[in-house]
């Protein structure tokens, strides 16, 4: 976790073409004194770095990255990433590769069908030249870097491997010029163009894997109407709204703020940030959420949150943040990534020796090692996590799951227990009196009164059970956590809770209370310093979807345990209507993280989900932690993962996304070692020419990128 005292800096990089690349800038700036902790994510060629307050500034950074030979520039855009295409340099570029390289290629595609030409060799010359000249280039500059830095990288790997296909076909021209010698133009020509292919088609195919993000981005509107005193209307820049601002949005408009309902009614379509498909009622008095689709009611709003502090934005930044960080997985990666180039090199100098021992040759045997250098693709080991992450994260964001780390997504397929809060997370956390028992000469209105005006200070759930028409003033005013609220009206102390902060006996009014318990009420009980003055019963409704949200867990193999710090009747009768077996009650908040520490020592892996402050230290205590986005902030920022709606159902969704990204991290790092370990014998066998090599090791990353794009396809089970 960041501390107060760090500043955190967010980068575009440009140039790194495999994981050795980002593994360099990573090992480079984290060497840097003043640098906690630095993050290079090659599938969206971002850094994330933070650094002690008042050390290294954002310049500092860019030189360092810049004099290892890539390049960087700061994330100006607030809302986060920057969509990169190829600038017009480029694509004309790689279309001038195609129109020079298909002469060069064409008479060995016509080879298998009996159809033999011979191009001059210097007409070959002329053609091969642009391209290694100008648009292998791109690979000159890293690899020269990488060389400066005893390092290697996928760059060093082609601009070797075309230039000694390129240098040998020039030696033999010029020597054999009198002869129709073969030659290997068509080689350094055609692995040039096929890896700027490969490139391109992985920037496509990142574009798709993006997507969720990028539609989130252009939710907000531009521009807003904003009224002012004289109730006259201005379109206003985003930028310029300013706090409490009033702001009018017509039916069928994107709502550009958040903010609250100050005039009209209408239904909002929130489905692109909650992934809630039908459309909810709002109305006076109601918060808006900015991005969400305004339906057919004219609304006057005002805004409570702006810039980053707009629920889009945040949401924006947690998938940012998850797509920035590293799965587990990733180091081991990273770590094989780190020797892989060096590995090859070794391989490509032990077949140009065999080969030549072998008696073929010394061009043949230098082929066979150009072939080794070009086929090996450190690219798809290094995409083959992050894109992955990258998919899964977004589609789960789609159906309102905001993940917020690599870690959390990776863990959450192992979870074998899910400790569930009761109150607002299985409840609706809508507290109503049932029940008003006074006693002692009180009667109901007066004691109503008087809990209700105790309860101004507080912020538990059940607090909201309780209403007055006039409220008195307290001062003095403590909540103890767990027990209840305590304070003075009319220099009178008070107390309000459960039996644990009482410390008058309630053994007389027991009976009653244990009645109301057993209906599956939660019993609040009001006294003074002398007397108990009421109980009362209050009742949550469980939600429609919690007995589903268990059963869903129940059919993937994970038990269910309630946590709760109501009494035991009440907890058992809650756990009867939704099928839970495993009750935990009368826990206090901090017993609540002992309890999940001493279920963590069977052996399990361990989820919690809660709403509430109370739940924060059994959260951040868990395996996987699960907040729900209708809770507190304290939980929110404690849990991995926050569920957008109020719905228990999405946990065992998550599940699912983390078992589908999983898959597609095994696959893809399946492919991506499997492809190296059958290519680098092949072509040291000589069984492949540095053209079908090229090829081949394009295809590799689009593969891999590809097969992440398909989980963009997911959605629940029904």
């Amino acid at each position: 976790m960041m501390s107060s005292a760090t500043t955190q800096y967010k980068l575009q990089i440009n140039g790194m073409t495999c994981a050795t690349c980002s593994a360099r800038i990573e090992k480079v700036l984290n060497r840097q004194d003043a640098v906690e902790s630095a993050i290079v994510n090659l599938a969206t060629e971002q850094a994330t770095i933070s650094v002690a307050q008042g050390s290294l500034n954002e310049q500092d950074i860019i030189a360092k990255i810049e004099k290892i030979g890539f390049g960087a520039r700061p994330i100006s855009d607030d809302m986060g990433m920057i969509d990169q295409q190829p600038d017009m340099f480029d694509k004309f570029t790689f279309y001038a590769c195609i129109i020079l390289t298909i002469p060069l290629i064409l008479p060995m595609i016509a080879m298998p069908f009996g159809i033999e030409w011979y191009i001059p060799g210097y007409i070959q010359l002329v053609l091969a030249t642009p391209v290694q000249i100008i648009a292998a280039f791109r690979f000159y500059k890293p690899a020269w870097g990488a060389l400066k830095a005893f390092t290697g990288n996928m760059d060093l790997l082609v601009a070797l491997g075309t230039s000694a296909a390129f240098g040998l076909s020039l030696y033999i021209l010029i020597t054999r010029s009198n002869t129709q010698p073969e030659l290997y133009f068509e080689a350094s020509a055609a692995v040039t163009t096929l890896v700027l292919l490969g490139k391109w088609l992985e920037t496509q195919a990142k574009h798709g894997v993006t997507a969720a993000i990028k539609s989130l981005m252009k939710l907000r509107p531009q521009t807003a109407r904003r009224i002012s005193g004289e109730d006259e209307i201005e379109t206003i820049a985003i930028i310029d709204i300013a706090m409490d601002d009033h702001i009018l949005v017509k039916p069928g408009e994107h709502i550009p703020v958040d903010g609250i309902i100050l005039e009209g009614n209408s239904q909002v379509d929130e489905s692109m940030l909650t992934g809630e498909s039908m459309p909810v009622s709002k109305k006076l008095g109601d918060e808006v959420t900015g991005g969400s689709i305004n339906g057919t009611g004219l609304l006057r709003i005002q805004t409570n949150a702006i810039g980053q502090e707009t629920v889009l934005a945040k949401i924006i930044e947690m998938i940012q943040g998850a797509q920035a960080s590293k799965a587990p997985v990733q180091k081991l990666v990273d770590k094989i990534a780190s020797y892989f180039v060096p590995v090859v090199f070794v391989i490509a100098i032990i077949t140009f020796i065999a080969w030549t021992f072998a008696g073929v040759g010394a061009e043949l045997a230098f082929i066979n090692a150009i072939t080794v250098l070009v086929i090996a693709c450190p690219c798809a080991l290094g995409l083959a996590t992050p894109t992955a992450i990258m998919a899964g994260t977004g589609v789960a964001a789609r159906h309102g799951i905001l993940i917020k780390d690599a870690q959390s997504l990776e863990i959450a397929h192992r979870i074998s227990i899910c400790v569930f809060d009761k109150t607002g997370t299985l409840t609706e956390g809508k507290p109503k009196i049932l029940k008003t028992s006074a006693f002692n000469g009180q009667d109901e209105n007066t004691v109503l009164h008087i809990a209700a005006s105790l309860q101004q200070g507080s912020e538990h759930p059940l607090a909201k059970a309780f209403h007055s028409d006039s409220l008195s003033p307290i001062s003095n005013f403590q909540a103890i956590m767990g027990k209840g609220v305590q304070a003075e009206i009319a220099n009178e102390i008070y107390f309000l809770g459960n039996r644990k902060l009482h410390i008058l006996d309630t053994q007389p009014f027991e009976s009653q209370a244990q009645a109301l318990e057993n209906e599956g009420m939660t019993i609040v009980w009001l006294s003074n310093s002398q007397n108990i003055l009421a109980i009362f019963g209050i009742g949550d409704r469980v939600k429609v979807t919690s007995t589903n949200a268990i059963n869903d867990l129940k059919n993937i193999n994970i038990s269910s345990v309630l946590l709760t710090g109501d009494n035991e009747r009440t907890a058992q009768s809650v756990a009867r209507q939704i099928e839970i077996e495993t009750v935990i009650a009368n826990v206090l908040p901090l017993e609540k993280a002992d309890h999940i520490q001493n279920l963590k020592t069977e052996g399990a892996t361990l989820a919690m989900v809660g709403d509430g402050i109370n739940d924060a230290p059994a959260l951040a205590l868990s395996d996987v932690s699960f907040a729900m986005g209708t809770g507190s902030d304290v939980a929110i920022h404690s849990a991995g993962i926050t569920l957008m709606r109020s719905d228990p159902q999405l946990v065992a969704q998550a599940v699912d996304i983390s078992k589908a990204t999983y898959r597609k991290i095994q696959q893809n790092l399946f492919w991506a070692f499997i492809y190296n370990v059958v290519a680098l014998p092949a072509a040291a066998f000589g069984l492949l020419n540095p053209v079908i090599a090229g090829a081949a090791m394009a295809l590799s990353s689009v593969s891999v990128v590809s097969n992440s794009l398909i989980l963009t396809r997911w959605k629940p089970k029904k």
